[in-house]
């Protein structure tokens, strides 16, 4: 019997937030090769595998990964890539070695 697959993640921020307070959980979902298939009557887009709408939420990748494990799933993880903002001061903005923008 084949284990299921599962991905471990850390979701990264949305466009729409400036904060990071919704990225420091790890997040686990089921993954399916299963084909969405439109339904004949109604058009919805329909699964036979209902596993994937499951979204977990763990503190650490060492809880989700021992979660997996004990639920015999196989486990892909994928590490956060980090945002690199190279430091600024204030004063910056009035210097007269900044680029400026003609509009």
């Amino acid at each position: 019997m084949s284990s299921r697959q599962v991905r471990i993640f850390q979701p990264s921020k949305t466009a729409m937030q400036s904060g990071r307070g919704k990225t420091r959980h790890w997040k686990m979902e089921y993954m399916t090769d299963d084909a969405h298939t439109p339904d004949p009557l109604m058009g919805w887009t329909t699964m036979q595998d209902t596993a994937v709408q499951i979204q977990l939420e763990f503190d650490t990748k060492e809880e989700a990964l021992a979660y997996a494990k004990a639920k015999n799933l196989e486990a892909i993880i994928e590490e956060p890539k980090s945002a690199k903002v190279p430091p600024k001061a204030y004063a910056e903005n009035f210097s007269f070695t900044r680029r400026r923008t003609t509009a």
